[in-house]
């Protein structure tokens, strides 16, 4: 293998490994602020305690997160020297604003938050972990608005000079239609995954609780993890219609932008009115596209998901073949071998990546209608399946998000920076002319064994953490710690770590 191929394994390594924690983060602390805000404006114990329990979930998961996070930065000027001198000028802006913007704040509040909790006003208290939910948020806007640009390059012009993008309208890069097609559906997305994490963390405490039969730990499930459970699954619907939405308008924008990558998604080889959505295709799965059969598909869905129309010439979806010969006139590239570039993506990866995408979300689905049956009208309940579903399903909505982005990253091949149809045609890099010309195979297979077995260890510290909290359950007793509780001879105590 080549640096080129290294260096893309290496990314993609890290890259997937990060978004493990992404969703979770940003969808797990808004709710704890919910929780928060329930305790705030009704004073009962019971959302005191979930945020205690759920606040610590959290904290585990962020500081795992920025820790693997920090990598994908470095990468950007070691692996991929070449990319950064083409798109710095325009991929640094967003990155500045999500480093000092959105980060800083973050960081900033979720330290208040934490060691606050006996030095600050209730409503103040409140106010910092509200701030870290929306820096968190606003932090994956700023990140999607740099990957976006990636996606659809505006609000820059070619400098021939110096060979590289420069930005002239910042505004068109935050207000990009790609950007605001795949913000709310990576956040509602992330919502979807940490609705799911408390549901099921809830519904297996409220089983195990219930099983037992004593009074007290059946009183426990139905006061403190039954309301958990029911806000989890009120995110999870939420989030779930916000998902199905957001994705239908980003596949009809992804269309225009990148027909190869939606066609890639349904092996759709050649242009077709009217197509149908693909449930099983077989043959084989290269981009010469020989011998491919779509055995089930539901009629004339995916001529809808990408035009909005079921039939009629405006339904007319391109095939790979037909973007690969368009692409072949416009941009004419040739290879580091001389040949000529292969402009669709890796059929198998794009089909299968598309459809576990939306096929792990079911179980999310499955969960949340499950459980509004077994608690309609303030039941609890100890089935065992239950209970099982619910650890079952706890993955998935990871595992979904995860085969996303590979479908985003990987369907844009063989571009780091697609190019824009109405765009400026020199606005476009290869992936291939992206990766430094200093780095050898043997230094970056270095790097990435390196960073495969330290994140490696990585996940089991955070596996472990992660299940001894989730275990451990609600605290047992909790106490109003804010100034508003205590006697005056109290306020000049030192701030104290929470947990």
């Amino acid at each position: 293998m080549d640096a080129l191929d290294l260096a893309r394994w290496q990314f993609g390594i890290t890259t997937v490994y990060h978004f493990i924690f992404v969703p979770l983060t940003i969808g797990l602390a808004p709710l704890v602020a919910i929780m928060q805000t329930a305790w705030v404006r009704t004073g009962n114990e019971r959302w005191l305690r979930l945020t205690k329990f759920f606040g610590k979930l959290l904290l585990i998961n962020f500081a795992i997160g920025v820790a693997t996070g920090i990598v994908q930065e470095f990468q950007f000027g070691m692996n991929w020297s070449e990319y950064s001198r083409f798109v710095g000028d325009v991929f640094g802006a967003p990155l500045a604003m999500e480093a000092l913007a959105a980060f800083f704040v973050e960081s900033t509040f979720l330290g208040l938050w934490i060691f606050g909790w006996d030095k600050l006003s209730k409503k103040v208290h409140l106010a910092c972990i509200w701030a870290v939910a929306v820096s968190v948020n606003l932090s994956a806007f700023f990140i999607l608005a740099a990957n976006s640009w990636m996606q659809h390059p505006v609000g820059t012009e070619y400098n021939a000079e110096k060979g590289r993008a420069e930005l002239v309208d910042i505004w068109a890069v935050l207000t990009n239609n790609t950007l605001l097609a795949a913000f709310p559906h990576t956040v509602t997305a992330a919502y979807l995954t940490a609705g799911t994490f408390v549901t099921a963390i809830c519904a297996w405490w409220m089983v195990r609780l219930v099983r037992t039969r004593r009074p007290e730990n059946v009183e426990l499930a139905r006061d403190v993890y039954r309301p958990g459970l029911v806000l989890g699954v009120i995110a999870m619907l939420v989030a779930g219609i916000g998902v199905g939405i957001s994705g239908d308008v980003q596949g009809k924008i992804m269309y225009q932008q990148q027909p190869g990558k939606m066609s890639s998604a349904e092996s759709l080889c050649e242009g077709e009115e009217g197509a149908g959505f693909s449930l099983l295709t077989i043959g084989d799965l290269t981009n010469s596209c020989e011998g491919v059969s779509h055995e089930l598909k539901i009629p004339y869905l995916a001529s809808y998901l990408g035009t909005g129309h079921f039939t009629g010439p405006e339904s007319y979806l391109p095939g790979v073949n037909d973007v690969q010969e368009d692409f072949t006139e416009r941009y004419g590239d040739v290879d580091a071998n001389g040949d000529p570039v292969e402009y669709t993506p890796n059929l198998f990866v794009a089909y299968w990546s598309f459809r576990l995408m939306i096929g792990l979300a079911v179980f999310s689905a499955a969960l949340a209608l499950t459980a509004l049956w077994v608690t309609r009208k303030g039941r609890v309940t100890d089935a065992r399946w239950f209970s099982r579903l619910a650890l079952v399903a706890i993955p998935m909505p990871f595992l979904a998000a995860s085969f996303g982005w590979i479908f985003t990253e990987m369907g844009r091949q063989p571009w780091v920076v697609a190019p824009n149809p109405t765009g400026i045609d020199e606005i476009r890099l290869l992936t291939e002319r992206g990766v430094s010309t200093a780095v050898s195979p043997g230094m970056v297979l270095a790097s990435m064994i390196l960073f495969t077995l330290l994140y490696a260890v990585l996940a089991v510290i955070w596996f472990r953490l992660m299940h001894r909290y989730a275990v451990e359950g609600v605290p047992a007793v909790v106490h109003d710690e804010s100034p508003e509780a205590r006697d005056d001879d109290d306020a000049d105590r030192p701030l104290s770590f929470a947990y």
